[in-house]
């Protein structure tokens, strides 16, 4: 029995310690001139869309949760952040070249048509991010002519 105390102890130690370990928040005050959105300009519908279904893992300002506070939690968020970012960012999407932009935005909309993206994960505790039938056919469609004006400009 004392060792299963001493045992509990020390996880419960453990757990106490890392709350103290935390990662650098994802939130840029840098203005986003490079954005997908300064610089194509897409309608309201669209760019809320973005907001809220892809943003806070590929761009450089994430929305925390309350439960962002709380480690291994915020590790787990963060990895997930840095994991996005580097396969997309939205707020850097400018410094792509064009050949980059237009093979990322195919991969979007077959991602998005494959209900890949956004993560089950993410949908898990973010409801709000879930893609109606309707809303990707917006995005998806938005992407199409997108794509069409890049590739015409070549």
């Amino acid at each position: 029995m004392k060792k299963r105390s001493i045992l509990m102890l020390g996880i419960v130690c453990a757990v106490v310690i890392i709350q103290f370990i935390r990662p650098e928040r994802n939130n840029s005050v840098q203005e986003q001139g490079e954005s997908m959105a300064a610089i194509y300009h897409p309608p309201d519908s669209i760019r809320l869309i973005i907001q809220q279904s892809c943003s806070d893992c590929h761009s450089n300002n994430t929305r925390y949760p309350w439960y962002a506070e709380v480690q291994p939690v915020r590790w787990f968020l963060e990895y997930h952040i840095s994991n996005g970012k580097k396969e997309l960012n939205l707020d850097e999407f400018a410094s792509y070249s064009r050949r980059r932009r237009i093979h990322k935005l195919k991969a979007i909309k077959n991602q998005i048509t494959d209900g890949d993206m956004p993560l089950p994960s993410y949908l898990w505790m973010h409801k709000e991010a879930r893609l109606s039938k309707n809303q990707k056919e917006q995005l998806t469609t938005w992407i199409d002519k997108l794509v069409d004006s890049l590739k015409s400009t070549e």
